[in-house]
């Protein structure tokens, strides 16, 4: 009997310990001409966006969270076939018979009735307008010469949530087509060397599109200050540091 007393008490503090895991989430919210946009931050390239009562994922990842603690997807959107980007296992514990998946033509490969979009397409959900924007490398390369990111393979998203556009970058340098952005008023900028961007590069980007608000993502052990620090006089911007 105590050895039954026992298991119990360590399924109940299992169970609550997962429960304060998922609880340690940090959510931001942006006030928006529609209403509140709540940003929640799971890890790495994986976050998602509650609006008008619809969840929007990037590129869930089962290494950084527990999906099935998480709420279920209206629409999941996957950058590039990558497999901390493209993480099945994390997919499918979000993903509904309702859910729609948005990704790349890599992807589709490995996703069942996922819609494919293309660099420069256009779409919408619930009155959400996505624009699909490049992500890929111009320096950062294999030893074979090959980019990281090859360009026209990889996406980038600039979702419209009323007023407000908000853009995730995907995987990319501070390539020609972000720095043209205009109007963007929150940016996921990956920071992470070889495969994404330096400090540098991420302050280089910042400071020509002029974000409001800067959360630096993918960002491994790259020193955070770094990017703070490079942008401390650039008024436009704000930083924003979470873990990710």
């Amino acid at each position: 009997m105590k050895g039954v007393f026992v298991w119990v008490s360590l399924l109940i503090i299992g169970l609550a310990g997962m429960t304060v895991a998922q609880e340690k989430l940090v959510t931001d919210v942006i006030q928006t001409s529609a209403g509140e946009l709540k940003i929640t931050f799971v890890g790495h390239a994986s976050l998602f966006f509650t609006f008008a009562g619809k969840v929007f994922y990037i590129d869930p990842y089962s290494t950084v969270g527990d999906y099935s603690q998480l709420p279920k997807a209206d629409v999941i959107l996957i950058t590039h076939d990558h497999r901390d980007h493209l993480d099945l296992k994390a997919l499918n514990a979000v993903r509904t018979p309702t859910t729609i998946v948005f990704l790349t033509r890599e992807c589709a490969k490995q996703v069942e009735d996922g819609i494919i979009l293309n660099n420069g397409d256009t779409t919408s959900f619930a009155d959400v307008r996505i624009d699909v924007v490049p992500a890929y490398n111009i320096v950062h390369k294999r030893d074979t010469g090959e980019p990281y990111h090859p360009k026209g393979v990889g996406n980038g998203y600039i979702f419209t949530f009323g007023d407000r556009k908000v853009y995730v970058a995907g995987d990319t340098e501070n390539i020609p087509e972000m720095k043209a952005l205009k109007g963007i008023d929150v940016a996921f900028l990956p920071m992470n060397v070889p495969s994404t961007m330096t400090p540098e590069m991420v302050a280089d980007a910042a400071k020509t599109f002029k974000p409001k608000i800067l959360y630096p993502y993918h960002y491994r052990d790259t020193n955070t200050s770094k990017i703070v620090d490079l942008l401390k006089d650039t008024k436009e911007v704000e930083v924003r540091i979470r873990k990710m």
